[in-house]
């Protein structure tokens, strides 16, 4: 296997109303981010930036990415321990602070639900989580804390 990968995005602008970025209020946040043999995904600012709220802004973006790189890395990680996973779903949330005209994110909870075939598993599928937390290749490329707070189920428990 290589030890570098490279990975590409199309991203095109589309908030031009006809004056360009004439004023701060003048242009839209509209873009498209596109990449070969792929839909496409209509982006935009967050609301509070004066972008669309029905299309994905980056910090959405962001979270998804670090919420799917964790769902992928625990799903190899469940497998390596012998843990059958029947179903899983995070509800992720990530805090942005503002400063001045820039911000960082100040933190992600990343929280799965995840489904497990049988009790004995329980403990291992806990596990997998800090497992696939340092082999998360989204995680380990940002510079503040990713938080877990799994919930283990079982199928058909009552």
């Amino acid at each position: 296997m290589r030890d570098e990968h490279v990975f590409e995005a199309r991203i095109e602008w589309q908030g031009n109303r006809g004056s360009g970025t004439s004023g701060y209020r003048d242009y839209g946040r509209q873009l498209t981010i596109s990449g070969e043999g792929k839909s496409d995904i209509e982006g935009s600012a967050a609301r509070a930036f004066h972008g669309d709220r029905d299309r994905w802004n980056p910090e959405e973006l962001l979270i998804a990415a670090l919420a799917e790189c964790h769902m992928l890395s625990y799903l190899h990680m469940a497998v390596r321990a012998g843990v059958v996973v029947a179903a899983y779903e995070d509800d992720a949330v990530g805090t942005l602070k503002q400063e001045g005209l820039g911000g960082r994110f100040t933190e992600v909870v990343l929280r799965p639900r995840v489904t497990v075939a049988e009790p004995s598993m329980v403990d291992a599928a806990r596990t997998a989580h800090a497992e696939a937390r340092e082999h998360c290749f989204i995680a380990n490329s940002v510079n503040f804390p990713v938080r877990h707070e799994p919930e283990i189920l079982i199928v058909n428990a009552e």
